[in-house]
């Protein structure tokens, strides 16, 4: 679902008579007729379709970030994800305060990006590979991730972009567990066994003794997750879509 096809962000247009609209054949912002609807909320329609036409013209993702609800975040993934940045952090323990990053991949545009600490990882790298993205995706990232990105780095502002966390609309199918289950559940298998935290904990250890191929596998693992979560967004979006939109609706 694109943007375009969203009325909800109106005030006054809940589910309900978003769903009447499409019904309607009232699919777009391009399909909206005045008489579909009350004079105040036709109003309040028009106005915000002005409105938002001007800012996706300017791909201004953080003004529909702010526009529609929590749970209809996920309805940016389409509009946006060419320019999403998809990332997941490892770390030496849980404590922001305390522990550190050890390892940050991002992908955007079909290329993934792995920064390694005392090598890579720093400040600058990080401004220039989250700078150009207009939507964040991540699992659990803005309860994990990014605080500790926040707490180990300058970053003030960065990471200040709408974010689509998948555990939250994971939930919302009823999708429960770590990423490694949910890829299960959406119908991603992995060709090796899963790496847990305490794992990746070790091979950084593992690493520091001079296990260089320690290094390999937690870049490895640290990689795939991020590869995978493309994946699941996609998956997740698509159930989502359909389980929004009537299915007499051509949406």
């Amino acid at each position: 679902m694109r943007i375009e096809q969203s009325f909800i962000p109106v005030r006054g247009v809940g589910e309900q008579t978003e769903r009447t609209l499409w019904q309607q054949g009232i699919t777009h912002w391009d399909d909206f007729e005045p008489d579909a609807v009350g004079t105040t909320t036709a109003e309040r329609i028009e106005t915000f379709i002005d409105d938002a036409r001007d800012h996706l013209a300017q791909r201004n993702s953080h003004y529909f970030g702010r526009q529609f609800p929590s749970q209809a975040q996920w309805r940016l993934y389409e509009s946006f994800q060419e320019t999403a940045a998809f990332f997941d952090i490892e770390t030496t323990g849980l404590d922001q305060r305390h522990d550190a990053v050890t390892t940050v991949s991002v992908r955007q545009g079909g290329e993934t990006k792995t920064f390694v600490q005392d090598r890579d990882l720093c400040a600058e790298r990080l401004r220039d590979v989250f700078g150009d993205a207009d939507l964040l995706v991540s699992f659990n990232g803005k309860r994990f991730d990014v605080p500790f990105l926040e707490q180990s780095f300058d970053l003030d502002g960065v990471l200040d972009r709408p974010h689509l966390d998948l555990m939250y609309p994971c939930r919302q199918l009823d999708l429960t567990g770590g990423l490694k289950q949910i890829e299960k559940d959406v119908g991603i298998q992995r060709d090796r066994p899963d790496l847990s935290g305490k794992d990746a904990v070790r091979l950084w250890y593992d690493y520091q003794r001079g296990d260089d191929d320690a290094l390999e596998t937690l870049v490895s693992y640290n990689r795939e997750d991020v590869d995978h979560l493309a994946t699941v967004a996609d998956r997740v979006v698509t159930r989502l879509h359909e389980r929004t939109v009537p299915e007499d609706c051509d949406l």
